[in-house]
Parts: C-alpha cells; sequence; structure tokens
C-alpha cells in the first residue's frame, strides 16, 4: 500500500501527464477541424452552457481579452459554426450560441475519442465515478482561481 504522500505525488505527477496529453490531443482535434485550439474550447463551453453567452463571458470562461474574444466570435460565425442573436434584455449586445453546423461537425469527430474514453469510465463504479467528478470540479474552480490571481499580477 502506498503512503498518502506516494500517492498525493503520483496524483500531482499524473494530473501534468495528463494535461500535456490533453493538450496534444485538443491541438490535434482543432487541427482534424481547421481549427485553433481556443476556437475549439469556445465550442466546447458553448455546447455546456444551457444559454447562449456574451462574447463578455466567453472571454473570462477562456481567459481571452474582450477584443480577442470578439475575433474569436468572428472567425466561428464566418466559419458558421456560431450565430449572434440580440440579447432580448439588451439589444446593444449580442449573445453567442453553437450553429446547428457546429453540433454535427465537433460531434462527428467527437464520435471515436467519445467512445475511447467512455470504455475508461465504464472500468469505474459509480463511487468512484463520483470521485472523480468531484475531484475534476474541485481542480478546476482552483485552476480558475490561480489563473485569476496569476493575471492580476499577485
Amino acid at each position: 500500500m502506498s503512503s498518502r504522500k506516494e500517492l498525493l505525488a503520483r496524483i500531482a505527477d499524473e494530473s501534468q501527464r495528463h494535461y500535456a496529453a490533453w493538450t496534444v490531443f485538443n491541438q490535434a482535434m482543432a487541427d482534424h477541424l481547421g481549427l485553433h485550439p481556443t476556437d475549439l474550447q469556445c465550442l466546447g463551453l458553448l455546447g455546456m452552457e444551457p444559454e447562449p453567452l456574451s462574447t463578455g463571458r466567453i472571454a473570462k470562461l477562456t481567459g481571452l481579452t474582450a477584443g480577442s474574444a470578439t475575433r474569436l466570435v468572428d472567425r466561428l460565425e464566418k466559419a458558421g459554426l456560431v450565430v449572434r442573436t440580440a440579447d432580448p434584455g439588451d439589444r446593444r449586445r449580442a449573445l453567442v450560441a453553437l450553429a446547428p453546423e457546429a453540433l454535427t461537425r465537433v460531434g462527428e469527430a467527437w464520435d471515436e475519442p467519445g467512445e475511447a474514453f467512455t470504455e475508461i469510465l465504464d472500468g469505474y463504479s459509480d463511487r468512484e465515478l463520483d470521485v472523480i467528478a468531484d475531484f475534476l470540479g474541485r481542480a478546476t474552480e482552483v485552476g480558475r482561481a490561480q489563473a485569476a490571481r496569476l493575471s492580476s499580477g499577485h
């Protein structure tokens, strides 16, 4: 049985390996789709949100400046992957949502990788999946908080 210190070191090492592998995978998927990796991440985020997002919200979620987020949305709109609609609460602001083409195009590209990732998860019990989901959620929040801290110069 490993000691807690050894387990924590293993988790830290595996987390770094996972992040590096995910970065390479994200680049390969973006290349496959003819997109920039940040554009692909934006499409993924839009796909998880129940409502369209403002460009400002996209900037916050992706870590981009407002201007860079606007250019990102312009590229995705030109490619037919997102649509802009007027915000019913503020007609000066646009909301961004996935276009049906994006769901089809990205969804098809994810078929094989999605199956491979599902096979990994099939080996875990519901209790273990709950722990994995909890860890990923907490790690995401820590990552966001640390990115904000670093961006603010602290």
